[in-house]
């Protein structure tokens, strides 16, 4: 720990994957940096988002292919699950990767603070302890916020972590409740709708607009909604969540479709309709930072609208995504230490992830924004089904789907769904990185057999020339 009054060349407000990764890199580039954190280090990323949800969901995979062991010859009696022990398997790997983050901010010789911090001015900082009394203050040059968001709540509705449930909430049940009903269907309330299935709970999802991850291609969404059908979740799109109500230990839910109103009764409720950026940092109020419905403004440099004073993840407004937040923490740090060659982050190229069962990733426009933005399109599609490795390995639920600029010819967005598909972007988005047409993509060799391969023949797909369809 630093002392009173130590004086730093960065100080970070937050230690979520883009605070801590923003440290690594001012330390490197030979800054003395502070790091100051009010919970946990690796924030809610780290501790109760990406990696606790990601250790349920591997849970929620190696359940459902235990019921599918038949189909390779094996048999399984008795199977018995125990959601309290994924819970404890999942705290497990969150607490052993913040400590690993502890690790790297002594290697980096990152100062660690742990309170609350509030800006007296663009140069101070103070720290405060829980209680709010003020335990020591932090001399900086610059400052970088990283604060992160939290579940944006309905209005009037309590959460009180029995019926009512945020992401938080629901990776913490001792046991998998009987019925849950989640409010909003993007990647959270996709990924936890995944989970509860697979442990017994009836689940049904609630989306206000047409589609469930309705960010994604609307084509490849509504391939994850068959799937998640056929499993036995109820999704119901369209749809408005008008009241929720809680009576004897149920949530009542009054919805409208179409204007017919009906009343879902549930013994749990999810609310995953978006996050809030926290932006109520003591002081930034008072010294005229700029905010956008609660998200901090910040240009494309990540400067917010006083000068020495940063902001970048979730704070900034979407997407809301961790690599996201580590890619703008780099870029803030390098342009504060006025490295060359550094370019501001273009958008198209940042991956989506959703890891339920099938996953979902994309890089890129989908094809309806591809369109409305003027392009003529050209567009690939491969089944899985036509995969040799994914037949083999029995997973041939989804599709690669290639969408490219016809006039120009590069690739304008890849759009998966299917298993492993959050690895397989990753060549996707170096495609697109590299501003690469479909020709280039089909012209990199896949190793046979491979999943990959489907990327590949996806990219021939649009030149209209594949080979295993």
């Amino acid at each position: 720990m630093g002392q009173d009054g130590q004086a730093f060349d960065l100080a970070v407000i937050g230690a979520g994957p883009g605070g801590y990764v923003a440290a690594i890199r001012a330390a490197q580039l030979g800054m003395r940096v502070a790091l100051v954190e009010r919970d946990r280090l690796g924030g809610i990323c780290l501790n109760w988002g990406c990696i606790p949800t990601k250790a349920l969901l591997q849970n929620s995979m190696v359940l459902s292919l235990f019921r599918r062991a038949a189909e390779f010859g094996i048999q399984v009696e008795n199977l018995q699950a125990d959601f309290g022990h994924a819970v404890k398997r999942s705290r497990q790997a969150a607490d052993r990767l913040s400590k690993g983050v502890d690790y790297l901010m002594k290697k980096n010789k990152v100062t660690v603070f742990m309170g609350e911090a509030r800006l007296n001015s663009v140069k101070e900082i103070e720290v405060a302890d829980g209680d709010g009394k003020p335990i020591r203050s932090i001399n900086t040059d610059q400052v970088l916020l990283a604060t992160g968001s939290r579940p944006r709540l309905l209005p009037g509705l309590a959460v009180d972590g029995k019926v009512v449930l945020t992401s938080t909430e629901a990776m913490l049940l001792p046991r998998a409740p009987a019925s849950m009903i989640i409010i909003g269907a993007g990647a959270v309330g996709v990924e936890f709708a995944d989970i509860y299935q697979a442990y017994g709970t009836a689940v049904t999802l609630i989306e206000m607009l047409p589609t469930i991850l309705p960010q994604e291609d609307a084509e490849i969404a509504a391939l994850l909604a068959r799937s998640l059908t056929k499993r036995g979740v109820k999704i119901l799109t369209e749809t408005r969540v008008e009241q929720v109500e809680v009576e004897a230990g149920r949530a009542k839910v009054k919805v409208t479709n179409g204007g017919k109103t009906d009343e879902l009764v549930s013994e749990t409720v999810l609310v995953a309709v978006g996050r809030a950026g926290n932006s109520d940092v003591g002081g930034l109020k008072e010294m005229g930072v700029a905010t956008d419905r609660g998200f901090v403004q910040a240009n494309e440099w990540m400067e917010s609208s006083v000068a020495g004073i940063y902001a970048i993840g979730d704070l900034v407004g979407g997407p809301l995504l961790a690599h996201k937040a580590s890619h703008e923490g780099i870029l803030a740090v390098e342009r504060m230490a006025k490295l060359d060659g550094v370019a501001p982050i273009d958008h198209r190229t940042i991956p989506s992830c959703t890891y339920c069962h099938p996953q979902v990733a994309s890089v890129g426009l989908t094809e309806a924004k591809a369109t409305a933005e003027g392009y003529t399109v050209r567009v690939g599609r491969f089944p899985f089904t036509a995969s040799g490795m994914a037949v083999a390995l029995g997973e041939t639920e989804g599709m690669v789907k290639v969408i490219a600029d016809a006039k120009q010819g590069e690739i304008l967005g890849v759009h998966i769904v299917g298993a492993e598909a959050t690895e397989l972007i990753a060549e996707a988005g170096l495609a697109m990185a590299m501003r690469a047409t479909p020709e280039q993509l089909a012209h990199s060799i896949h190793a046979h057999p491979t999943r990959s391969e489907a990327l590949g023949e996806a990219a021939l797909a649009a030149l209209g020339r594949t080979l295993h369809l």
